[in-house]
């Protein structure tokens, strides 16, 4: 009899068991179905007010592809959303005092993640211009001085660059893209295929992803618990206290100027 007893209790424990693995299981799947119901693709997308085509299959994919990269890329995001706390107050007003619509804040975000940078190339600063373009711009670019890390002069050329280019293109997409393609690069491609529409130009593959890009950081910054981040207030990156320096002669030792400063 004893020995019916435990063959009794080891089968109770077996079908309990199941019971609970099945029952976890069950949780488990209503809580991967829920999650899984609720879409992170956009209803409808524009920029700056020029509607974004979705209904085409191409488009969507394209900027679905986007979203998935820098939904994984969380390093990088995180970073861009904490900087954004700090840059984008001082970029924001800058464009709207220039007439240009708020959603190009997000170029700077996909051109250098919104900190003074050195491309390969030779492009810098956050806006990442050239030498020549940020001297077309206005910017003082010499030995001395690199007036394309200065934020607020930096913006103020990018807003020149995007008055030009739509008053070239008439359409703010076209600008856009033309920030990376270059405005000769895409009207000659706009003449050999007699296309005026961005979403319709075969460009070389980093130009096409540009503007995919930049909507994709914009769904994202702009409601980033709907992709999974989450950060407190605490942990945002705040602006930096500074003051203005008049200098009136050469500065020939920086690190005994940074010091008399109080900086290094």
């Amino acid at each position: 009899m004893k020995g019916y007893s435990k063959i009794g209790i080891v089968v109770g424990l077996v079908v309990v068991s199941g019971f609970f693995i099945f029952a976890t299981t069950d949780e488990i799947k209503d809580k991967v179905e829920t999650t899984e119901s609720v879409s992170y693709f956009p209803v409808v997308a524009n920029f700056a007010n020029e509607e974004v085509p979705l209904q085409i299959a191409d488009v969507k994919e394209r900027l679905d592809r986007e979203l998935i990269v820098n939904i994984n890329l969380h390093s990088s995001t995180i970073l861009a959303i904490k900087r954004a706390n700090r840059v984008f107050p001082i970029i924001e007003p800058i464009l709207k005092r220039n007439g240009i619509p708020d959603d190009f804040k997000y170029l700077a975000v996909i051109e250098s993640g919104l900190v003074n940078v050195v491309s390969p190339a030779g492009a810098r600063g956050v806006w990442q211009f050239m030498p020549e373009t940020a001297k077309e711009r206005g910017m003082e670019v010499t030995d001395g001085v690199d007036e394309r890390y200065d934020l607020i002069k930096a913006t103020e050329g990018a807003c020149s660059y995007f008055l030009s280019a739509k008053g070239k293109f008439g359409s703010w997409t076209l600008a856009a893209a033309s920030y990376n393609g270059g405005m000769g690069g895409v009207n000659k491609q706009m003449d050999i295929q007699s296309e005026s529409n961005y979403y319709d130009l075969l460009l070389t593959e980093e130009t096409s992803r540009y503007v995919f890009r930049i909507l994709a950081l914009k769904e994202i910054m702009k409601n980033p618990k709907k992709f999974g981040f989450e950060l407190p207030t605490a942990d945002l990156y705040q602006l930096l206290p500074s003051k203005k320096v008049e200098v009136d002669s050469t500065v020939t030792d920086l690190v005994a100027f940074a010091k008399a400063q109080g900086i290094n």
